[in-house]
């Protein structure tokens, strides 16, 4: 077959199949002529990994085709609601508006298939709000012997907590059970300010509202802050009108933004003053929508990606040492540093778990090398204690990941239970989770 990229073409993959099954009983026959083969087997959904988590040698299966809603089961905060693996989130979320139900919370991006997102531990912001896998109740994994597994907390409990984030090392997933709420609406509030008013007083504004962040522009002192506000899914909405939504979200945040991004390219010493136009260029506003089109937005400028998780209280410090770096050496960055929160949780393979959290995400532009950066802010990320994305860019390997998730092992022991001759490994996850 032809070369597979991922989104951000820093993954590709030559397989020798590619398979698409459409029910699970394709998906298990897929996994059985992989296993007599003697072939690494790997599953993608969009592609929108940074890291080489779905790259392979053998077969390469794409989710696409096992797609929507199989059931739900009202509960008294919601609903249960088991999903086929390769739902893409922006389907998944229309279809869940027209049943009275949401995901309690979500990424900036929805392009992604909800076993790509929970598997790679996608989040959203929101202090009293936890990632994407925490949401997940349920699973269907169909494991190397060729088996279906169904696990919950209360079924194959160490499975589950495995399984739920967990790097497609252990199986495919077939289905997802996630805990939905009643669907509800986003009061969106979008304001202009200073990194140093903005940290100064960061505990009231992380806590002071229900989906708090912020992008800073290097070499700047701009903000832009975002402040999402729960409110009724039968509450007004008060959508951003057409012309002002082309103007902030296609013109200035993608248009003009990716035109900033090749004139700093060719010309790197420009990029403080582009980077001082638009901190400047996207005014105040307040609009009402659905939640799931207020968490998302488009992102048509192609870029690297690193982020990391640290501990809230270390935020500051994590910024200062990055502006700092940045005036010393000289580097010009035009991409915004994107900082978002998290309440602690479970997840055995989280980058919150037991700690609240905060993400500092860097991007670079494509089309210019991200080494220096993202190595420079890896050294400060791991001076306090942060935990790298799992899907997205980062020189971390298992040696030293043990020490940052206490229950790293409990992991590798469901993974030995599980794959015992390693049918999912693959370069990515020998790095990461160790041969």
């Amino acid at each position: 077959m032809a070369t597979w990229h991922n989104w951000a073409r820093t993954e590709a993959a030559s397989p020798r199949r590619f398979d698409t099954p459409r029910t699970i009983d394709d998906l298990v026959a897929v996994v059985a002529r992989a296993s007599r083969r003697g072939e690494h087997v790997k599953a993608v959904g969009a592609g929108h990994s940074f890291t080489g988590v779905a790259v392979t040698d053998g077969t390469l299966v794409s989710l696409g085709a096992l797609s929507g809603i199989l059931s739900t089961e009202q509960t008294p905060t919601g609903a249960l609601v088991t999903v086929s693996a390769g739902t893409r989130l922006r389907d998944l979320s229309a279809m869940l508006w027209e049943m009275g139900l949401a995901v309690p919370n979500l990424g900036d991006i929805d392009v992604q298939t909800i076993a790509g997102a929970i598997s790679t531990g996608t989040h959203g912001t929101g202090t009293g709000f936890t990632g994407l896998a925490a949401s997940v109740q349920g699973l269907t994994v169909v494991l190397a012997d060729g088996s279906v597994a169904e696990c919950s907390p209360e079924h194959d409990p160490a499975l589950f907590e495995a399984a739920r984030l967990g790097l497609g090392a252990l199986g495919i997933l077939a289905t997802v059970t996630l805990d939905c709420v009643p669907a509800f609406r986003l009061r969106a509030h979008e304001a202009p300010s200073s990194l140093h008013e903005t940290l100064e007083d960061i505990e009231s504004l992380r806590t002071g509202v229900d989906h708090f962040e912020f992008y800073w522009f290097p070499h700047t002192d701009g903000v832009l802050t975002k402040h999402n506000t729960r409110l009724d899914g039968a509450a007004p909405t008060q959508p951003v009108g057409r012309f002002r939504g082309l103007l902030d979200d296609e013109v200035l945040s993608n248009g003009v933004f990716g035109a900033f991004q090749h004139v700093g390219t060719r010309a790197p010493g420009a990029i403080p003053q582009l980077n001082r136009i638009a901190s400047r260029a996207l005014s105040a506003r307040t609009f009402v929508d659905r939640s799931y089109r207020v968490f998302a937005s488009p992102r048509r400028v192609r870029f690297r990606e690193m982020e990391y998780a640290v501990p809230v209280e270390a935020l500051p410090e994590v910024l200062h040492e990055i502006d700092s770096w940045l005036e010393a050496s000289g580097t010009r960055i035009g991409f915004p540093v994107e900082v978002r929160f998290a309440a602690r949780d479970d997840v055995w393979l989280s980058t919150a778990y037991g700690r609240e959290t905060a993400y500092v995400a860097v991007h670079q532009y494509h089309r210019r090398d991200h080494r220096a950066y993202f190595d420079a802010v890896e050294s400060i990320m791991r001076a306090v204690d942060g935990r790298p994305h799992w899907g997205k860019m980062h020189g971390r390997a298992a040696a030293d990941l043990r020490a940052a998730y206490p229950r790293f092992d409990d992991f590798l022991a469901v993974r030995d239970r599980v794959d015992p001759a390693r049918m999912f490994a693959n370069p990515y996850l020998d790095r990461v989770l160790g041969a």
